[in-house]
């Protein structure tokens, strides 16, 4: 069992990583526990000077207090210095067992199509960090303590005890209201202003065509709802923090004039010294202090909160599952039984009952019109959408259950929509891993790219990305092909690969998929174009999400062209004929 499957082994993962690190908490409360007892020092040389030095007018004892004193500061801070490297420590921990986790479950969640935000994630991430490191956690560890210096102050007069007693009970009203009233109003507010956020970046992703089409003012007004949205809950946050927090306001300040006032009532009455006024007053603040801290720190501490239910909810969904042994190299024998693919979050399948093989040096084009579900089953033969029913196997596994970081490498896949990473050239060929030059050439050489690339300002270094070389459309298309092809793997899944090639960039591609062919490669494709048809196999024909034929090409074009297609699976006569009618306009 790996690291991950050991943190995620019961219904809180991050709790059972807390739980491994419990030695460290403990730790560091027992030096809290140390450092809130040598705090008292202050108050004992105080109360040591006023009632001792200055009545009897002795140097020698202000010298010695004062060395002593000095002594027990060295001491507190370096105890403070040990505890804050103890909590960076763990920090660091958590963030090295949970960080890759987030971020690949984050990924994953975002391929899936589920609603998800990955900056907010990753910044839940550090939010529980910075948490472990920072006053609040030492907030919530100073709060017991609140008890030892309301014990101490009834040492001195039962009635500071009893002062400090009530103002505790006070501030923790106070932060209670304050949770139950705007805590919730506060977590509304906080996700609608991700959401707004959200909306912004992806309106960003596209703002040449929102420019071009005169889509501002409605992608604007989208914006506005929910930034809208976030506005009014937390204006409604602070209202219902308002009342909580002027009060809390009011006794702050109150309070200090307060506590005076009673230890020179005490010392009037002779119940206590003039130098117990001074530490009283010290102490009664000690007593209130970690109430104190837990107001400040309030805000910090719903947000680690949130931050520690969103991640825990996240690493639940994707870590879920028992440990898989390593596989052999795929060798490119695919096999789909009976496959319906349903999108994420939703229940009607968009394509249905698909079965058909490729074995390695085939070679299968899938055809149909738009909106026929060729993409959506690509995305099942790549594993990135697990079958609804059936199943896609390949080498005898289900590709979705293959581990991507293991399989990845020994696939191609060419998207439809493609993007490439900040990078040069030869890294986002090489798959932004480490760039093996031989590979990267014979990759570029196999689409006809290594002159073309040879021919851009700094060649295989050029840089990509947003900000990098632009590219034609055709050359991002032969890239990304490039891209597929790069390792040599066994199984190839092309999603329109021609769709923006011309007729040289085609006549490369089909003498590309002869030549793989001969290597032993098993190859999918799907397409609108005849021209690829011919470096192909067998047919697939796809029509409104249902398979409505499959075979060897030829007899499937002949088969076209006199309407007598065979209809496979749960496929009507309607749906065979216009498959028919499509492919016949195709191959002319």
């Amino acid at each position: 069992m790996n690291k991950t499957q050991q943190i995620v082994g019961s219904n809180k993962p991050i709790r059972t990583l807390l739980i491994k690190c419990r030695r460290t908490f403990y730790l560091a409360f027992l030096l809290t526990t140390v450092i809130d007892l040598l705090s008292i020092t202050p108050m004992v040389y105080m109360m040591s000077t006023y009632d001792r030095v200055i009545t009897a007018r002795s140097g020698v004892t202000l010298a010695s207090l004062t060395a002593i004193v000095i002594g027990v500061y060295i001491f507190w801070s370096s105890l403070e210095w040990v505890r804050t490297r103890l909590l960076v420590s763990l920090s660091l921990r958590i963030d090295w067992d949970l960080g890759a986790n987030v971020f690949d479950a984050s990924f994953r969640r975002h391929v899936g199509r589920k609603n998800v935000n990955v900056q907010q994630l990753l910044g839940d991430l550090v939010a529980l960090r910075n948490f472990l490191t920072g006053p609040p956690l030492l907030a919530l560890m100073d709060a017991p303590f609140a008890i030892l210096f309301i014990v101490v102050g009834g040492i001195f007069h039962p009635y500071l005890a009893a002062f400090a007693f009530v103002a505790s009970v006070m501030m923790l009203i106070s932060a209670y209201a304050t949770q139950h009233i705007s805590g919730p109003i506060l977590k509304e507010a906080n996700n609608a202003k991700d959401e707004a956020s959200r909306v912004a970046a992806e309106s960003l992703r596209q703002a040449e065509s929102t420019m071009a089409l005169g889509m501002m003012d409605a992608i604007r007004k989208r914006w506005y709802i929910q930034h809208r949205k976030f506005l009014l809950s937390q204006v409604n946050a602070s209202e219902a923090a308002g009342l909580t927090g002027g009060f809390s306001s009011f006794f702050q300040k109150a309070m200090p004039s307060l506590q005076m006032a009673l230890g020179a009532w005490l010392a009037i009455n002779n119940l206590i010294t003039g130098g117990m006024v001074m530490a009283a007053s010290m102490l009664i603040s000690k007593a209130v202090g970690p109430i104190h801290k837990l107001l400040a720190n309030w805000k910090d501490i719903v947000a680690a909160r949130q931050a520690y239910e969103r991640l825990n909810e996240l690493l639940l969904e994707d870590f879920h599952r028992e440990a898989r042994m390593k596989l052999p190299p795929a060798l490119g024998h695919l096999v789909v039984h009976k496959a319906t693919a349903v999108p994420p979050e939703q229940k009607k399948p968009v394509v249905a009952n698909i079965e058909f093989a490729v074995n390695p040096g085939e070679a299968v084009a899938i055809v149909g019109p738009s909106a026929s579900g060729k993409t959506s089953l690509v995305r099942m033969l790549i594993g990135i959408w697990t079958p609804a029913e059936g199943n896609v196997r390949l080498d005898g596994v289900e590709i979705s259950d293959w581990d991507h970081s293991e399989l990845g490498p020994q696939i191609g896949y060419v998207p439809q929509d493609i993007e490439f990473y900040e990078g040069t050239i030869a890294e986002n060929i090489a798959r932004l891993g480490d760039v093996d030059a031989e590979k990267v050439v014979q990759a570029a050489k196999l689409i006809g790219m290594h002159d073309v690339i040879l021919s851009f300002p700094q060649g295989y270094d050029t840089k990509l990305g947003n900000t990098g070389f632009a590219l034609s459309g055709g050359q991002r298309q032969r890239l990304a092909i490039a891209r597929a092809f790069y390792g040599s793997p066994k199984y190839i899944v092309m999603d329109e690969p021609n769709a923006n090639l011309d007729e040289v960039g085609e006549s490369i591609l089909v003498q590309s998929i002869q030549t793989l062919k001969k290597q032993g490669v098993s190859i999918v494709i799907t397409t609108h174009r005849p021209r690829l048809v011919g470096a192909v196999e067998k047919l697939l024909v796809l029509r409104a999400g249902v398979q409505v034929g499959f075979g060897p090409a030829q007899d499937m074009l002949n088969a076209v062209r006199n309407l007598q297609l065979v209809p496979t699976g749960d496929s009507n006569e309607k749906h065979t004929k216009e498959a028919s009618l499509d492919l016949v306009g195709a191959a002319k």
